[in-house]
């Protein structure tokens, strides 16, 4: 047991501490006005060692600090809908909706602008069937079906269900589907089943993670590429590999093996993001495009090591509790999410639909204009 420090002791130590405070603050006051009064710049203000609040205040500054637009909020006033900010720069639902209901061609560009905006956006109480959900999908391009997992009745939906017998394994951060040669615009999920603690979902601005990145870390992923595939699915995730004859027919029908760049420019907004995911890019294949020169094996890896450190700070990221009904709806051009395994032994459904996107690319001057 811990020796009691006497009421005498404390109260020595607390003067002292009140002295000092008061010595340090002088000293630091008369320094600051040797520096000169002047207004420092947030570069200075935020710690080099310690960028991620320089990232976000970046990203909010772009969006001119403010959460969503001034056009973009008196739509939202005349269509009646009211918005609940879940983090500074990315995550917001959307109140008084009825995504049942068919949605005129303006409501939908709403809701596309305001996904652009806010990156993910979410739905309470909407409870709609597999074709209602597919069909509200699609009002914002075509649809990929998934090959590797179960589908619903409707084949463009993907079943994500954990229970006891299979606990969740989706808890690492990541953009859906890079192994394609384009990946996904975006993901419409719904919960069906939540457990009755946990099962949340957290997603991180991969527009202000890239602005936040550690000094030169940006500079030196400009130009590099890595190779993407599908091998976590082919291999069986531990419930053994499939046949080799079937694997071979995959790689003959889905390419097996894609490059994207590291940095991605959006290709609506011109924002430029961190882009990769942990499990599909393989971690040895950093390479320089203009050159075509490979990165030394353990370069490579130890640079995805890091840049996968990138999403995780806190300040990047807003958590989502599902209802059943509830509805996310995210831009993986935008944010990488992260399914929190916290449920076991209890059951989780989403029924997720996957809307078609485009070849990622990478634009060094949207990347200079931020």
């Amino acid at each position: 047991m811990a020796e009691a420090v006497s009421t005498r002791d404390q109260e020595k130590y607390n003067a002292i501490a009140t002295r000092f405070a008061d010595q340090l603050h002088t000293v630091r006051s008369a320094m600051h006005q040797q520096r000169g009064s002047g207004e420092r710049s947030r570069e200075q203000i935020f710690p080099a060692h310690n960028r991620p609040g320089l990232g976000v205040a970046r990203e909010y500054e772009r969006m001119g600090d403010r959460p969503v637009s001034e056009q973009l909020q008196a739509q939202a006033d005349e269509f009646g809908v009211e918005f609940e900010h879940l983090g500074i720069t990315l995550g917001t639902v959307l109140h008084n909706i009825d995504l049942k209901a068919p949605l005129t061609s303006e409501q939908t560009r709403f809701i596309r602008d305001t996904l652009l905006e806010r990156k993910v956006i979410f739905f309470r109480d909407q409870h709609l069937s597999e074709d209602q959900q597919v069909a509200f999908a699609r009002g914002f391009g075509d649809l990929d079906a998934f090959p590797f997992g179960k589908s619903g009745d409707n084949p463009y939906i993907l079943e994500i269900r954990h229970d006891k017998n299979n606990p969740g394994i989706e808890n690492g951060w990541h953009t859906d589907v890079t192994w394609m040669e384009r990946p996904s615009l975006g993901s419409v999920a719904q919960c069906v089943a939540v457990p009755p603690v946990g099962g949340d979902t957290l997603f991180s601005d991969s527009h202000a993670c890239y602005l936040g990145m550690p000094e030169g870390l940006a500079e030196r992923v400009e130009h590099l590429h890595g190779i993407h595939d599908y091998r976590i699915f082919v291999s069986g995730r531990g419930a053994g590999a499939l046949p080799d004859d079937l694997v071979a027919a995959l790689k003959a029908e889905i390419p097996f093996g894609v490059s994207h760049p590291l940095l991605r420019t959006h290709p609506e907004t011109g924002k430029t993001a961190l882009y990769l995911h942990g499990g599909f890019l393989r971690h040895d294949s950093l390479y320089d495009v203009r050159s075509g020169e490979k990165l030394d094996k353990a370069e490579s890896e130890a640079l995805v090591g890091q840049l996968l450190r990138q999403h995780e700070r806190p300040e990047y990221v807003c958590r989502f509790h599902w209802e059943p009904g509830s509805i996310a709806f995210w831009d993986n051009r935008a944010v990488q999410h992260y399914a929190a395994s916290d449920y076991h032994p209890h059951d989780r459904l989403l029924r997720r639909v996957t809307v078609s996107g485009d070849r990622p690319f990478y634009d060094p001057q949207a990347r200079r204009d931020g």
